[in-house]
Parts: C-alpha cells; sequence; structure tokens
C-alpha cells in the first residue's frame, strides 16, 4: 500500500510537497556508547527522549507528514525505537547510507554523501535538512522559517549565534539577510552566525545531486559555495534568542546536561 502525502501551501499559489531529510548514518565512535548516540537519552518530566526525537518535532511542527532518516547497517535499534513514524504523526522511512569502493572505510563518508543518499526519496520535493544529533529551539523553527519563505529563494538557512566558530559552517550575508557565502569551521573569523538547518527546494536538491554523483565536489561547503556562485539564491533566517545545542562529544554533553539542569 502506497502512502500519499500531503501538498502543503504556502505564499499565495505556491504550492509544495514537504519532506523531511535526517542523516544519522555516523557511528559516533568519539562517544564511545553501546547504542546509536541519536538515542543518546534527555529525561524530561520523568519520561525519557532520545536527542533525534527533537529534530523530528521540529518537522512534525511545520507540519512535514514524510520524514527520511539516513542511517548505516548497523542502526537496528533506530528503527527499532521510531519504526514507521505513526506513534509521532508522521511516516518515517530509512535509507542506508552504504560505503563506496572509492572512499574510506567509514560508513558515513561526508555530509553531502548522507544527503545524496536519498536522492530517490526527495527528489522534485522540498527538503527540511536538520541533524539527528541536535536539540534546536523554538521548536517550531523551520515552520518560521518556510513561512517567510518566497518563491524565488531556492535554499533558506536557520541561522544561530555562536562563539565556538571552529566548530560549526559560519555564513555571511548582507542587511537584507541574503546569504553571501559560507566558510566551514574557520580558527579564525569575524563571523558571527552558523547554520543550523537548512531548508530547499529541487534546485538545490538536483545541484547536490550533481555534483555528488560527478565526484569532483564533495565537500558540503564546497557544494553550496558553488551553488551561491551559480546564481542560487540563499537566504538566512536568524534566531538570536534560539538555543543550538550539538551532541558530538564528551564535553558537549556534559553543556547538554548543564542547560536541561537550568530550565
Amino acid at each position: 500500500m502506497t502512502a500519499s502525502f500531503p501538498i502543503w501551501r504556502r505564499k499565495g499559489t505556491m504550492s509544495e510537497e514537504l519532506t523531511g531529510l535526517i542523516p544519522a548514518a555516523g557511528k559516533g565512535l568519539r562517544l564511545r556508547l553501546p547504542y546509536p548516540k541519536e538515542l543518546y537519552p534527555i529525561i524530561r518530566d520523568n519520561r525519557y527522549k532520545p536527542i533525534s526525537q527533537f529534530v523530528l518535532e521540529n518537522l512534525t511542527a511545520v507540519p512535514v507528514d514524510h520524514i527520511v532518516f539516513v542511517i548505516n547497517e548497523t542502526k537496528h535499534q533506530l528503527i527499532g525505537y521510531f519504526g514507521d513514524g505513526h506513534r509521532f504523526g508522521c511516516h518515517i522511512s530509512y535509507v542506508v547510507q552504504e560505503v563506496r569502493e572509492e572512499s574510506s572505510p567509514s560508513t558515513s563518508p561526508g555530509l553531502g554523501h548522507a544527503l545524496d543518499a536519498a536522492y530517490h526519496l526527495v527528489r522534485d520535493k522540498t527538503v527540511f535538512f536538520g541533524m539527528a544529533d541536535t536539540i534546536m529551539e523554538p521548536v517550531d523553527l523551520f515552520a518560521r522559517m518556510l513561512d517567510s519563505a518566497t518563491p524565488d529563494e531556492d535554499v533558506i538557512l536557520g541561522l544561530f549565534p555562536t562563539e565556538r566558530p571552529q566548530k560549526f559552517g559560519m555564513v555571511a550575508f548582507d542587511a537584507d539577510d541574503r546569504v553571501l557565502y559560507i566558510v566551514d569551521k574557520p580558527r579564525e573569523t569575524d563571523l558571527t552566525h552558523m547554520w543550523g538547518c537548512f531548508i530547499w527546494r529541487p534546485s538545490f536538491t538536483e545541484h547536490l545531486h550533481t555534483c555528488i554523483s560527478g565526484g569532483e565536489i564533495t565537500d558540503f561547503a564546497t557544494i553550496m559555495n558553488a551553488a551561491l556562485k551559480a546564481g542560487m539564491r540563499f537566504r538566512a533566517v536568524r534566531f538570536d534568542e534560539g538555543t543550538y545545542l550539538d551532541l558530538g562529544t564528551c564535553d558537549e554533553i556534559v553543556e547538554l546536561e548543564k542547560h536541561f539542569r537550568a530550565q
């Protein structure tokens, strides 16, 4: 039985089919957890919630009905927890990112490869992309980004201020919030805002697929800058009072726990 997904309407006559995309193919070796790091437990109101459920809730707040997880072949527990998505008010599909012979032995050869692994499911869709090991607030940030979008924009970036630019993709933008370029993990920079999530339209999906399938450009920041150079329109939506918490190292787990204890 084939599920049907709704067509949502924004900005007058523009209609778009919306699909969420969550890459979760990494092994999380730095944390040395005995389970996928996407299931790291956040206890709130005496209830268990894995960290990856937060981005799922960002997406279902739009609402996005169909969400695709890109996983590796070891993520059985992740599938076991989320299932087909009905408990979370959405439909969930899974794509296994396979190791490519020409790449390193990692099951996560790069963010661009992970995102393109779902090409057959997201082509011709408006894609909402967030990371599985992050907590972003406000919860409805994707909905706000979509409501601000205009039909001629190819990519909308959700930006957050950061004091650790060396860990993130930093974004240069002008007074009208038009994105100028991206610098990935700079050691020194005057840029103040990092990208935390994206909305993009089919034009960028095709650009990403061309870059990855051609094999000449695989770095995600380079792919974005190439799209900007080609004339694609990127706009920033800033969440200066928002929260972006990343779970990648043990130090970040400590920071995460402090954040929730302070609430």
